[in-house]
C-alpha cells in the first residue's frame, strides 16, 4: 500500500527542524493521557454527530454539506481587539469553526442551496457576502474573498468534471482515503496546501484530510463514508491542535519561537517556522498513534474494543483544546491567514 505523502513529509520536516521537535518522553505520558480519556468518553465517529451543527444524517445532502464547508474551513482566528467573527444561529452565538457551521445552516434554512455545485459555481460576491453576514457587534469573517473564489471552483469543477454530482468525486476514489487524496488535490487548488521547506516539496493537505475524515464520520465508516484504508490519513495541522499538543507535552518550542508567538506576531504563510510547527504536529500525533496501538496491542481488553487512529486523536484533542481553553490559554497559538487551514 502506498504511504501518505503527508506521513513522510511531517517525518521529514521533523527531522529537518530547528525549532520545534516532539520528545519522546512527551509522546509517551501524552498516550496515556489521550489513551484514558478515549476510553471513557468512548470516543468514536458517533462523536461527530454529536455537535449540534453537523448533520445528524447519511444522506446526499449531508455529503454536499460537508464538502462545503470543508471548502471553507479556513482562518477562523482574531487577535485581540479584533473582534471574533460571530454568527447567533436558533439563540445560540457561535464563532470559529462554528460560526462557519452556523452560516451554512441558516442559509439552508432560509431556502438557499449553497451546498449545491450549480449554485456554488454560480454564486455571485453579494450573496455570499449575505451568507456570511455576522453579528452586527462582532467581526468580520477573514479572507471572504478568497472563500468565495474557493466555493466558485469547487462548484465549477464538480459540474465540468464530475457531472454536477459530489457522490461521483467521492466514488472516484473506489473506497481509497490515500486515492481521494490525490483525486483532491489534484482537481481542487483550493486544497493544494504544498510548500518547499529544505530543498524539497512537502504537502500537508490540512482540508484535503479533513474532508475524508469528516465524510468517514457522517457516514459512520459506511456507504460514501467507505474508506479500506482510513488510517492511512493523517491528523489535521491547524491553530488549536498544536496548542493541545503543547499542552500535553508531546510538542515543544524553542525559546526564540515562543518569544515571537508570545508578541503575538503573525507568521508568514509557508515561511519555515509555520511549516515546523504544522509538521511536528502531524509527526507527534502519528508517534502518538503508534504508541497507544502498541498499548493496546500489549493489553487487548485496555482498549475493550476501541478504535484509535491519527483522525480520532485528532478529533478528540481539537475537542479538548475547545472544551478546555481556559486551561490552556497561557499556551501560544500561532497565526497565519492561510486558505489552507
Amino acid at each position: 500500500m502506498p504511504r501518505n505523502p503527508v506521513l513522510e513529509s511531517a517525518e521529514f520536516i521533523s527531522n529537518h527542524s530547528q525549532d520545534v521537535s516532539v520528545p519522546r518522553e512527551g509522546i509517551q505520558a501524552a498516550s496515556r493521557l489521550i489513551l484514558e480519556a478515549m476510553k471513557q468518553q468512548r470516543y468514536s465517529t458517533h462523536s461527530w454527530k454529536q455537535n449540534d451543527l453537523h448533520p445528524k444524517d447519511a444522506s446526499i445532502d449531508a455529503l454536499q454539506w460537508v464538502f462545503l464547508v470543508d471548502t471553507l474551513n479556513f482562518s477562523f482566528y482574531h487577535t485581540p481587539p479584533e473582534k471574533p467573527f460571530t454568527v447567533t444561529y436558533r439563540g445560540k452565538a457561535y464563532t470559529g469553526y462554528w460560526s462557519l457551521c452556523a452560516c451554512i445552516n441558516r442559509a439552508l434554512d432560509e431556502g438557499i442551496p449553497i451546498h449545491t455545485p450549480e449554485f456554488c459555481r454560480d454564486i455571485s460576491l453579494e450573496q455570499f457576502r449575505h451568507v456570511f453576514r455576522g453579528d452586527p457587534e462582532g467581526g468580520s469573517v477573514a479572507l471572504l474573498e478568497e472563500r468565495w473564489r474557493a466555493v466558485q471552483e469547487t462548484g465549477r469543477v464538480i459540474v465540468e468534471k464530475y457531472q454536477g454530482r459530489v457522490e461521483n468525486v467521492v466514488r472516484a476514489a473506489n473506497h481509497s482515503a490515500l486515492e481521494f487524496l490525490k483525486i483532491v488535490t489534484r482537481d481542487f487548488s483550493s486544497f493544494q496546501d504544498e510548500r518547499e521547506f529544505c530543498g524539497r516539496r512537502v504537502q500537508i493537505y490540512k482540508r484535503a484530510q479533513i474532508l475524508i475524515a469528516d465524510i468517514w464520520a457522517c457516514f459512520d465508516g459506511q456507504s460514501f463514508g467507505r474508506f479500506d484504508d482510513i488510517d492511512e490519513i493523517t491528523m489535521f495541522a491547524d491553530y488549536r491542535v498544536p496548542q493541545a499538543l503543547l499542552h500535553y507535552g508531546c510538542l515543544q518550542y524553542s525559546p526564540a519561537l515562543l518569544e515571537i508567538l508570545g508578541r503575538n506576531e503573525e507568521l508568514d504563510a509557508g515561511c519555515r517556522l509555520e511549516i515546523e510547527i504544522r509538521g511536528n504536529s502531524i509527526w507527534s500525533v502519528e508517534l502518538v498513534r503508534r504508541e497507544i496501538k502498541a498499548m493496546l496491542e500489549a493489553d487487548p481488553d485496555n482498549g475493550q474494543g476501541l478504535r484509535v487512529n491519527a483522525i480520532l486523536i485528532d478529533f478528540y484533542v481539537w475537542d479538548y483544546s475547545k472544551r478546555e481553553e481556559d486551561k490552556m490559554k497561557h499556551l501560544p497559538i500561532h497565526r497565519t491567514r492561510s486558505i489552507y487551514y
